[in-house]
């Protein structure tokens, strides 16, 4: 009999676990099978001995030593940072890859929006007294026919360019693993209306856009960051947006994630009032989604670790 021991508790509600998440489980696991909630460390340590499956956010390395049953160990998170990779034999891990899907969305919900004049919108007088249809008139244009560089082209950069080939944007993708292949991409770079970076933390990023890569990109090329933080240089970006050396951006993610305790996020401790009006950004939220963790049991089905 599996026991299925399922730690998902967090700030953000769609990423904590629900009565409903749990009876939805129990349709997809072996007849017979356990799954037990736990909401504290102190709970999931007391049960870890028994337990043959763990969902959890985080794991320690020396908690190893009490799992004497695990077989799978499984975080929704596609990240690599929260859940020791040390492993022994007969554990196999699993890392979420169903974010695709939906930061594909909230990717090309930003450059529809951009595209379509709603930001320049926000904040401006619509009235009867400033109609300002004439000024907007010569600032819109169509997703189609635009051209976006995805760099991190795994299986949540894969899934962006799908969706953006759905909307007629033509799509050049660069894997993670040969990130400086970037650099040689001069003809992409320099015909890029986006730059879609869906980097992972863990490949040695490290303010990969920088000031020198920024200044390959067209005028008119607007960068988008829904992998991690570290991949950017902000104070290099910051300055090509300030003097317009690049059109915008959008940031999701940024310096010191996801806890923010580690680097120097300069974008975040600026003022509001500072920050560029061609900076759009969001708190981290790309892959919000109310049926979060229900995808994440569904993957867990499908590929075969239930």
């Amino acid at each position: 009999m599996n026991t299925y021991l399922i730690w998902l508790e967090w700030p953000e509600k769609c990423f904590r676990v629900n009565g409903g998440d749990l009876r939805h489980l129990e349709t997809l696991v072996p007849g017979g099978s356990r799954v037990v909630r736990v909401r504290s460390e102190r709970a999931f340590l007391k049960a870890l001995p028994y337990a043959t499956h763990a969902v959890v956010w985080h794991f320690r390395r020396e908690w190893f030593a009490l799992a004497t049953k695990l077989k799978v160990l499984a975080t929704p998170g596609a990240g690599r940072e929260l859940v020791s990779l040390d492993a022994p034999k007969g554990v196999k891990l699993h890392f979420g890859g169903f974010h695709g899907a939906i930061m594909a969305e909230s990717v090309a919900a930003f450059m529809l929006a951009w595209a379509r004049g709603f930001f320049l919108m926000a904040g401006r007088e619509c009235s009867v007294r400033n109609w300002p249809r004439t000024w907007l008139s010569d600032k819109c244009f169509t997703l189609a026919g635009t051209r976006a560089v995805v760099v991190g082209y795994g299986r949540v950069g894969r899934a962006i360019g799908a969706k953006l080939e759905a909307l007629g944007v033509s799509v050049v993708g660069v894997t993670r693993r040969a990130p400086n292949d970037l650099k040689s991409r001069t003809a992409d770079l320099k015909n890029a209306d986006w730059l879609v970076m869906a980097l992972p933390s863990d490949t040695g990023t490290d303010n990969l856009l920088d000031a020198k890569l920024i200044a390959r990109l067209p005028r008119r090329c607007v960068v988008v960051n829904v992998g991690r933080g570290n991949a950017v240089d902000e104070e290099a970006l910051l300055a090509a947006l300030r003097s317009g050396r690049i059109a915008g951006a959008y940031l999701d993610v940024f310096k010191g994630e996801p806890t923010l305790n580690r680097g120097k996020p300069v974008i975040l401790k600026e003022k509001h009032t500072k920050t560029p009006r061609n900076l759009i950004k969001t708190p981290h939220s790309s892959a919000f989604s109310a049926k979060y963790i229900k995808t994440c049991f569904d993957e867990l089905k499908n590929d075969g670790v239930l």
